[in-house]
């Protein structure tokens, strides 16, 4: 599957055009429901990626493109729960993001931020 992110609040993902933030779920695309962390806004200064959130677990690896500009904060529960369940975390700028998923052949899912 191609991702492709060159264009601040848009990203491309195979042939479809998404301009919201999106969730890879075992090869499925979803909307991120990041309104469930919105409570965490004050603390963060920027809505996080917090538990509460439609996270993939289901996989070895979780890729989170943190946005263009790399400014996607996550909390410290996102962080425990995925070395709880024995899953390695990649945390990285969308763009980056978007071509390592591109390269992956593994057992990865994602959350992918489109703007800052």
């Amino acid at each position: 599957m191609m991702f492709t992110y060159n264009n601040f609040g848009q990203i491309q993902i195979g042939r479809e055009l998404y301009q919201h933030d999106v969730v890879l779920n075992n090869k499925t695309v979803e909307r991120r429901q990041k309104k469930k962390s919105k409570p965490l806004r004050a603390q963060f200064g920027h809505t996080p990626l917090g538990p509460q959130e439609n996270i993939p677990w289901d996989c070895g690896e979780l890729v989170i493109g943190t946005g263009y500009y790399g400014r996607l904060p996550i909390t410290e529960a996102v962080i425990h729960e995925a070395e709880q369940r024995g899953i390695t975390l990649k945390i990285m700028k969308t763009v980056e993001a978007c071509k390592y998923l591109s390269e992956s052949t593994a057992n990865v899912n994602a959350v992918l931020h489109i703007t800052c």
